[in-house]
């Protein structure tokens, strides 16, 4: 019994040898997408470039400039590692060494290599080394930067997609980041916490566009996680507590939280420092301002969200939006509203079908600012 445990313990050590050995000389995919991975395949391809270009060069000087090594060197720069990137760069540098010997001395309307192209050739060099050397601090490769971020954006629209809501609700959401980019600082989570409760979170994170998108994108993965698995009014406490955590410099956000009864329409907001909400009243065609107490998110632990409780009657609106759509430099905060409620009314012979992206065309087209407006309407 005893030669046999020995023998599964040493048969255990050399797998887990075995084991070191294999990670130790294999890349694993994470190491690839941050860099890691070779770049043989791009720098063979490159090197064997530049002799081709100085061949042709030679060749047909008339149709290949010595400045054709810029080429190898600008792709250089966005698929190679610095350590690779400099061997590509002295055999640019032999490169031109040889075209300027075979080519001889620089003579009118010939294109020879000039101090000219070596400056131009050094320049996009500098500018090439300068580039890897920020994807390599980055930690990512150009080829897998562009869609590590357009899978960042998609992430935060399905994560603001609204749920379905059963026959006699329609609900819509336009958002529009600031100065026509792809990241926002607003964002929507919302859910059916149980068959006739809708909770819809809006929060507006502190700055704007691609300089607000990584902690928005972070903020609705978490408040996406909270809402529905606490109660509704435990939501904006933990949110709160979350944000605390982070420590950023800009650290706050505004957020109104509506918990919607789909049944009899009845429902309360929380809110963190965010602008009212509006309520269209049917029955009167006026516009109400609803809207909780509580501070802003981030700023304080133990704060506290009193809500506020109202109805959605047949025919009545609720409309909730961030500052982008009704503040502007210069003018009143009930200024911007009024404009806001006077264009909704446009829209309630039509049941507000597409209004939420009209709305945002209408009275905040050329802000410079994150905007966003949810639309959500009991029909009569």
């Amino acid at each position: 019994m005893t030669s046999v445990a020995g023998v599964d313990s040493y048969s255990a050590r050399v797998r887990r040898f075995l084991h070191r050995v294999r990670n130790g000389v294999r890349k694993s995919a994470v190491d690839y997408f941050r860099g890691d991975g070779s770049d043989w395949i791009a720098l063979v391809g490159l090197l064997l470039t530049v002799p081709a270009l100085t061949l042709t060069t030679v060749v047909v000087p008339v149709w290949c400039a010595p400045s054709s090594l810029v080429l190898p060197i600008v792709a250089g720069g966005l698929l190679l590692r610095p350590a690779s990137l400099l061997g590509l760069y002295a055999t640019a540098a032999v490169a031109l060494i040889i075209e300027s010997l075979v080519l001889g001395p620089y003579t009118e309307g010939v294109g020879h290599v000039t101090p000219g192209v070596v400056l131009v050739v050094a320049a996009c060099g500098l500018f090439g080394l300068l580039i890897a050397q920020f994807r390599a601090r980055v930690g990512v490769p150009w080829r897998r930067g562009g869609t590590m971020l357009f899978d960042l954006r998609e992430r935060i629209r399905v994560q603001s997609a609204l749920p379905y809501l059963p026959t006699g609700w329609h609900h819509e959401m336009a958002l529009r980041p600031a100065g026509g980019q792809s990241f926002s600082g607003d964002f929507v989570v919302a859910a059916r916490t149980d068959d006739h409760t809708l909770e819809v979170v809006l929060t507006d994170v502190s700055g704007k566009g691609m300089d607000a998108g990584s902690r928005a994108l972070l903020l609705s993965g978490a408040f996406g996680g909270l809402l529905g698995s606490l109660p509704p009014h435990g939501f904006l406490p933990a949110a709160n507590g979350y944000l605390l955590r982070q420590n950023w410099e800009e650290g706050f956000a505004t957020s109104i939280h509506l918990v919607l009864d789909l049944d009899s329409g009845d429902y309360e907001l929380l809110s963190a420092g965010h602008l009212p909400a509006l309520q269209l009243h049917a029955g009167t065609g006026r516009w109400e301002e609803k809207s909780g107490t509580g501070p802003l998110l981030g700023v304080y632990d133990g704060a506290q969200f009193d809500p506020a409780k109202g109805a959605l009657a047949p025919g009545d609106v609720l409309m909730l939006f961030t500052d982008g759509l009704v503040e502007a430099p210069g003018r009143d905060l009930g200024e911007g509203i009024d404009r806001l409620t006077g264009e909704a009314d446009r829209y309630v012979g039509t049941g507000f079908e597409g209004a939420a992206w009209h709305l945002i065309e209408a009275v905040a087209k050329d802000v410079n600012d994150d905007r966003a407006l949810l639309l959500i309407r009991r029909e009569s």
